[in-house]
C-alpha cells in the first residue's frame, strides 16, 4: 500500500498540490502536517509512521517535505527500512524498494557521515590550535587561585556554615561543592 505524507510550513501555504501529486502516484491514504520541517515531532508524520505496515511505502512529493536535515531524513528512512517499509520521493525519483533507490540513499548517508566527521575534525583542530596559543576552552573559573585556597581554608576550619562561606566568596553552594569535589579528586590521583 502506498501511504502519502504532505507537509507545508505555514498556515498560509496550501497542501493541495502535494496531495494531487500523491493521489496521482497511487497513494491510498495521505497524512498531513502544517509544521516546520525542522521539527522532528509532527503529528501527521507520527500517524503515518504508526499506520505503515511491512510491505507498505511512504511517499512524499519532495524530500524536503519529510525533513530539512539530511540526518533526519536518513534516520527516518532507515527506521522505515528496518520495519520492511519502502520510501519514495516523487520529485527526486527515489524509491528505496529498488536497488538503485537504496544505493542513492546509502550515498546520502555516507555523505552525511563524511560531513559530521569533517565538522568534528575541524572542531578538534581548532581546539588544539587554541591550546597552542594558550587558550583553554570552557567557562572561566568563578574563583581565582587565592579565593579557591580561602574557600578550602574556611571549609576546613569549620567555623562557618557552608551558606556563610558561599556569601563571603560570592558563589552558590553547588559551585563551592564543585571546588571541594575537584580538590578531593586531585588528592586521590
Amino acid at each position: 500500500m502506498q501511504i502519502g505524507y504532505a507537509r507545508v510550513s505555514t498556515l498560509e501555504q496550501n497542501v493541495g498540490p502535494q496531495i494531487d501529486q500523491l493521489e496521482e502516484a497511487g497513494c491510498e491514504r495521505i497524512f498531513r502536517d502544517k509544521a516546520s520541517g525542522a521539527k522532528t515531532e509532527r503529528p501527521g508524520l507520527r500517524e503515518a509512521r504508526d499506520f505503515l505496515r511491512d510491505g507498505d511505502s511512504l511517499v512524499v512529493w519532495r524530500l524536503d517535505r519529510l525533513g530539512r536535515s539530511l540526518r533526519h531524513l536518513i534516520d527516518t528512512v532507515s527506521e522505515l527500512e528496518e520495519r520492511g517499509i519502502g520510501f519514495r520521493s516523487l520529485q527526486e525519483s527515489i524509491d528505496t524498494t529498488t536497488s538503485g533507490g537504496r544505493l542513492i540513499f546509502h550515498i546520502f548517508g555516507a555523505l552525511a557521515e563524511f560531513e559530521r566527521n569533517l565538522i568534528r575534525e575541524r572542531t578538534l583542530a581548532g581546539l588544539r590550535a587554541a591550546r597552542v596559543r594558550g587558550r583553554i576552552g570552557g567557562r572561566p573559573r568563578k574563583l581565582g587561585k587565592q579565593k579557591t585556597e580561602l574557600a578550602y581554608q574556611l571549609y576546613n576550619e569549620k567555623k562557618y556554615a557552608v551558606k556563610e562561606i558561599c556569601q563571603m566568596l560570592g558563589v552558590s553552594k553547588p559551585t563551592l561543592y564543585a571546588y571541594l569535589a575537584r580538590r578531593e579528586n586531585a588528592t586521590k590521583d
